[in-house]
């Protein structure tokens, strides 16, 4: 479902794959920078609080919240939707 957020108006879709590589490793694929904004200022905030419990399940505790505020960081999206990711 997250995928499918990020890319409803974008031409190329964001696989599961390199959505869930993104969140591990805080670093977003090449061309994909649109489809992290766009899941970031538009997704529900239990869309992604889902996604990080998901993909947090493979990774030490913390990572996947860290990493994802790092993407906002850097492709530059602030939003109150996140400010959950500092405490939860």
């Amino acid at each position: 479902m997250a995928c499918t957020s990020a890319s409803v108006s974008l031409r190329k879709p964001l696989a599961a794959d390199e959505l869930v590589r993104a969140l591990l490793t805080g670093k977003v694929a090449r061309g994909k920078r649109a489809h992290f904004i766009v899941l970031l200022e538009e997704a529900p905030e239990p869309l992604l609080r889902g996604l990080v419990a998901q993909v947090g399940a493979c990774a030490a505790p913390g990572v996947v919240a860290r990493n994802l505020r790092r993407i906002a960081a850097e492709i530059g999206v602030r939003t109150k939707a996140l400010e959950w990711l500092k405490t939860g």
